[in-house]
C-alpha cells in the first residue's frame, strides 16, 4: 500500500511538473520579434524577409527592419517560414466523452463539460502546428450535443481555452453513424429487446422536423409571453424552461451555428432544404464526401463544407468520395476547410493542405487557406485567427521548411503571443524525461504481475 501511495505521489508530482513546464514555457515578455522569415500570410501573399512583431498576444506590426521595443525577446527566423497557426476546425480532441448515444435527440449536453486539459494529444498537435480546434459531439444522434472551440494553451485549465467570443455551434448527424447505434442494444433478461428511433434516412428527416417544429412552437411561447410582460401585464407565469430545445432555438435566431455530419449527397441536400424550409442556414457540412455532387447546391445555401483531403471507401457511406472533393467544392466557391476528426491526423493536416495541390491544382495560398482562415471563417473567428495581419491574435507556427513540404518541421508555436512549443527545448529535455519514466516504472504498481509484490488491501477503518 506505501508503495501505491509514493507511485501516485511521483505521478502527481511529475504531471504538477508538466503542467508548471507548460506554463513556463507560455510564459515570457510582453514583445517578440521574429525577424527575417519568409511570411506566408495566406490573404495577402508571401512576403520574404519580413518581420513580425508580437505585443501583448497580438500582431502589431508587419514589415521589414522592424526595431525591437526594450526587453523584447528576439528571434532569428532568416531561412524559416512563418504562417498563421493550423486550425482544425472538426475534432475531439481532449474530450473524455464523446456521444450522449441514449436519445436522438441530444442538444442539451455540452463538450464544454467534458473538457481534460491534460490530454497528451493537445501537445503534439502543437508540435504540428495547431493553435484552435473545434471539438464537437460524436455522431450517434440525429441531433448531437453542444460543441467547443479552444485554443489550444496546453497547460491551462480548460476554462482558459475556451476561445473568447467564438460563435456556439450545434452538432448534427445523418447517415449510418445515426441508425447504426441501433444495432449496439443492451439486452436485458426478461425485458423486449427494443431499437432507437429512427433507423432509416426517412426517420431522421423526421426526427430534425418534428424537433424544429417543436423548437419553433417554444420560441412562439416564449415570443408572446414577452411581448405581454412588455405590455405591462401583471401575475404572468413564464414558460417551462426546456434545455433540449433552447439550442434550436438559438439555430433558429441564427445565435447558434449548425454543423452537420454528412458523407451522401441525397442526406446533405435533405437537411440544406430542410434549413431553408425553416429559415436557417447549415454552416458547415461536415466531412461531406459526396459534396462535389451537389457544389452549386451548397453554393446557393451558403454552407462550408470541412472534409477530408483523401480518405474514402473506409465504408459504404464513403465510395464515392474523391481526393477533388475539396478543389471543385472551392472552385464553386464554397468556403472549404480540411479536418481531421483525429487526434493523430490534426498534427499532420499541413501535408493533407498540400495534397490539395495535387488534386485540384490549388495554389499555395489556397492550400493553406483550407487549414487555416477558411476554417476561421467556418467557426466565426476570422476577424481573429487565420491570417497574419496586424490587429489579429498571435497564433503563428514558425516553421524550418515551408510548411506544405513533407520535410517540414514545427520550431515553435504561438498562442496569444506565447510559445506553447519549443523544439529545442522539447530535445534538450527529452533525457531527463527518459529518467523520470524509468523511476516511475519501478514501482510495485507498474511490474508485470509476477514481479509485483503483494500489496495489503486497505480495510475499512471499523476493521482495522
Amino acid at each position: 500500500m506505501k508503495k501505491t501511495l509514493l507511485l501516485a505521489a511521483a505521478l502527481m508530482a511529475a504531471a504538477g511538473a508538466l503542467g508548471a513546464q507548460a506554463k513556463a514555457v507560455a510564459t515570457g515578455p510582453g514583445a517578440t520579434l521574429i525577424k527575417n522569415a519568409t511570411v506566408l500570410t495566406v490573404t495577402k501573399g508571401t512576403l520574404q524577409n519580413t518581420d513580425v512583431l508580437i505585443q501583448n498576444g497580438k500582431i502589431a506590426q508587419v514589415g521589414q527592419n522592424i526595431a525591437a521595443p526594450a526587453g523584447a525577446t528576439v528571434i532569428d527566423a532568416t531561412g524559416k517560414f512563418l504562417m498563421p497557426g493550423i486550425i482544425d476546425p472538426h475534432t475531439h480532441l481532449m474530450s473524455d466523452a464523446v456521444n450522449e448515444g441514449s436519445l436522438s435527440v441530444t442538444s442539451m449536453v455540452r463538450i464544454e463539460d467534458v473538457l481534460n486539459p491534460t490530454a497528451v494529444n493537445i501537445y503534439r498537435e502543437l508540435a504540428g502546428g495547431v493553435t484552435t480546434v473545434t471539438i464537437l459531439h460524436g455522431s450517434a444522434n440525429t441531433i448531437g450535443g453542444q460543441n467547443a472551440t479552444v485554443k489550444l494553451k496546453y497547460g491551462a485549465d480548460a476554462a482558459d481555452m475556451l476561445f473568447p467570443g467564438a460563435p456556439p455551434t450545434l452538432k448534427f448527424a445523418l447517415g449510418e453513424n445515426v441508425t447504426r447505434k441501433n444495432q449496439n442494444q443492451i439486452i436485458i433478461p426478461g425485458q423486449p429487446i427494443t431499437r432507437r428511433y429512427p433507423v432509416s434516412r426517412m426517420g431522421q428527416e423526421e426526427v430534425l422536423r418534428d424537433a424544429f417544429t417543436r423548437a419553433r412552437d417554444y420560441k412562439a411561447t416564449i415570443d408572446e409571453y414577452k411581448a405581454r410582460v412588455a405590455k405591462g401585464e401583471k401575475n404572468l407565469v413564464p414558460p417551462r424552461r426546456d434545455l433540449e430545445l433552447e439550442p434550436l432555438v438559438e439555430v433558429l435566431e441564427g445565435k447558434r451555428l449548425a454543423r452537420v455530419h454528412g458523407y451522401r449527397a441525397d442526406e446533405m441536400l435533405m437537411m440544406l432544404n430542410l434549413a431553408d424550409d425553416f429559415g436557417f442556414k447549415v454552416k458547415a457540412l461536415e466531412h461531406g464526401l459526396e459534396g462535389y455532387k451537389i457544389a452549386s447546391e451548397i453554393a446557393k445555401h451558403g454552407a462550408d463544407v470541412t472534409s477530408f483531403a483523401d480518405s474514402w471507401s473506409y465504408k459504404i457511406e464513403a465510395y464515392d468520395a474523391i481526393p477533388y472533393n475539396a478543389a471543385i467544392l472551392m472552385r464553386h466557391g464554397v468556403v472549404t476547410t480540411l479536418n481531421s476528426d483525429s487526434d493523430e491526423r490534426g498534427r499532420r493536416l499541413n501535408i493533407d493542405a498540400a495534397k490539395l495541390m495535387r488534386y485540384g491544382g490549388l495554389t499555395e495560398d489556397e492550400a493553406l487557406a483550407t487549414i487555416t482562415i477558411n476554417g476561421a471563417k467556418t467557426l466565426g473567428v476570422q476577424d481573429k485567427v487565420g491570417s497574419i495581419e496586424v490587429g489579429k491574435d498571435a497564433d503563428l507556427s514558425l516553421w524550418n521548411n515551408h510548411p506544405l513540404s513533407v520535410y517540414a518541421n514545427v520550431d515553435k508555436t504561438f498562442v496569444d503571443g506565447k510559445v506553447f512549443f519549443d523544439r529545442q527545448l522539447d530535445i534538450a529535455q527529452r533525457d531527463q524525461k527518459a529518467k523520470e519514466r524509468a523511476e516511475l516504472e519501478k514501482a510495485d504498481a507498474n511490474q508485470a504481475p509476477s514481479n509485483r509484490r503483494a500489496v495489503q488491501p486497505v480495510l475499512p477503518q471499523e476493521e482495522r
